[in-house]
């Protein structure tokens, strides 16, 4: 159980400082070059503390295609989303302490176009897992040193492609979730955001454990 609990809070720590970097790099008016780089490396950062503990999901839908490809128990699958949704809440009280709930420089986005929202969110997700599970978790590459900077880089991409633009740039149901409670966007784009997550979560996992079905012992 002990062991269980430090996964646990390593998953949570890295969520809250994830979701930290976001709300004070895009919702304080960092120059838009700033905010992609730094949620990318903070991603990267972390995935390289906790990886070697939990395996630095900070995501849940990581967590979700990871328990797909069974690198990771169901029994700790709902753990692991509940402590990355406590990290997520924790970063907005956070921000919200330290901005005084009055220094947002943004105005709620709106994205109308609900499938171009969803399919953005599909994709850089589906590649974000993609990546975590070809680079972090694949046996023929394990113990490599890479693997941290391969994820941050991917959420990097997917934020300066698409990111406040076609979508909210979440890749992440515990990024969405705050977004939604920083009032950034609205409920049904929270919602949207977190099935196209999931969704691309899904895929990604069936897609690696295609791939990898003769490589893997475990397939």
């Amino acid at each position: 159980m002990n062991e269980n609990l430090k996964k646990y809070l390593v998953e949570m720590v890295g969520t809250f400082f994830l979701v930290l970097t976001i709300a004070c790099t895009a919702l304080l008016g960092s120059n838009t070059v700033i905010a992609p780089l730094a949620i990318g490396t903070v991603l990267a950062v972390m995935v390289y503390a906790g990886g070697y503990v939990s395996g630095g999901h900070y995501n849940p839908a990581v967590s979700l295609a990871a328990a797909i490809k069974g690198a990771l128990s169901w029994d700790q699958f709902l753990p692991y989303v509940l402590f990355q949704l406590i990290g997520s809440v924790l970063a907005v009280y956070a921000f919200n302490a330290m901005a005084n709930d009055n220094i947002l420089l943004v105005e709620p986005a709106l994205f109308e176009n609900a499938s171009g929202l969803m399919l953005a969110e599909f994709l850089f997700t589906f590649a974000l897992c993609y990546v975590v599970l070809m680079c972090a978790i694949s046996k023929e590459v394990q113990g490599n040193q890479y693997y941290g900077f391969a994820i941050g880089s991917t959420v990097t991409v997917g934020a300066f492609a698409v990111g406040g633009t076609l979508c909210a740039g979440a890749f992440n149901p515990a990024v969405a979730l705050s977004v939604g409670m920083l009032g950034v966007t609205s409920t049904a784009i929270v919602g949207m955001t977190i099935l196209a997550n999931l969704l691309g979560g899904i895929c990604a996992a069936c897609v690696f454990r295609f791939i990898s079905a003769k490589n893997d012992d475990d397939e």
